[in-house]
């Protein structure tokens, strides 16, 4: 959600942090002086998804309350979604469709891109492009090329990856969705990917993300030495990120090493990521066919 008031983007290094995954350093920068009563509240949200991103729902939870303006409501949805299944998840999936379903509001662009955000979560990826196809805002186009990279149309994202470079081919999101778009087409797009990543890592602070996303290039590319190194040093970053451990699993996996304390600690940690889940089905299919042999 970019301000639309002329003059210096004040906004410019909190919003350049939260998207390359430098969620702490991006709250510890969020006191800005001067902001517009609009700035202040995509301040607010930045801080407030940075908190999410690290694990800490229940203070967004606690501390937004039922007079914030809708965008904020909107990500405390998010983080009572993503505190754990169940009840929460209920809740605010039948809150999310009830306020969607109101005029006054379902417009609003962070209450899309929530709607967007948790939609993917429930791989209901329609259902998500319903309230982001529109667009309106960067973070939305670039959900969008997310989106339909899931549901392997890479022609669609690469339409939506176009409107984002007409619009500001150097932003940040422009960057990150072009590394993404050209990791899942592959060939000689990763060698793009990776210079992308590479250009993130020497001009800003090294993150996790960062980190990943020169890996997973690595990775296609055959370097899984080089790759294992960078997630190493991801790892000790955030020991249970759950995109470091399972591009650990699998890059283990192709340098013939034991990944078994990876596989448990994404399993003890999201046991929701889709390897924990594979992982778990083969477990049980195999338990199964032993039993049904005993």
């Amino acid at each position: 959600m970019a301000s639309s008031t002329a003059g210096p983007d004040h906004l410019f290094g909190l919003r350049s942090s939260f998207h390359l995954g430098a969620y702490q350093t991006a709250i510890n920068n969020s006191d800005i002086p001067n902001l517009s009563p609009e700035d202040a509240v995509e301040r607010d949200s930045l801080v407030y998804r940075s908190y999410i991103a690290l694990g800490s729902y229940q203070l967004v939870i606690n501390e937004i309350d039922s007079s914030a303006p809708t965008p904020l409501q909107a990500i405390k949805l998010l983080a009572i979604y993503l505190s754990g299944p169940g009840v929460a998840q209920e809740s605010a999936l039948s809150s999310l469709k009830e306020w969607l379903g109101d005029v006054a509001i379902a417009n609003n662009p962070v209450l899309r891109l929530i709607a967007g955000i948790i939609y993917m979560h429930e791989q209901d990826y329609n259902e998500a492009l319903k309230h982001t196809n529109s667009g309106g805002t960067m973070e939305l186009h670039a959900l969008n090329v997310q989106i339909y990279l899931k549901m392997h149309r890479s022609d669609y994202a690469e339409k939506q990856l176009k409107i984002m470079q007409q619009i500001d081919e150097d932003h940040t999101l422009t960057q990150l969705a072009h590394a993404c778009f050209n990791l899942a087409v592959g060939g000689a797009k990763i060698q793009e990917a990776y210079l992308i990543f590479q250009d993130f890592s020497d001009k800003y602070q090294m993150t996790g993300l960062i980190l990943n996303g020169k890996a997973v290039c690595c990775m296609h590319m055959g370097r899984f030495d080089d790759a294992e190194g960078l997630l190493l040093e991801a790892l000790n970053k955030d020991a249970k990120d759950a995109e470091t451990l399972a591009n650990l699993i699998v890059c283990n996996l192709h340098l013939g090493k034991s990944s078994s304390r990876f596989f448990s600690q994404l399993k003890l940690s999201h046991p929701d990521h889709m390897l924990a889940k594979r992982s778990s089905a083969a477990e049980d299919r195999f338990d199964r066919a032993v039993q049904s042999v005993a």
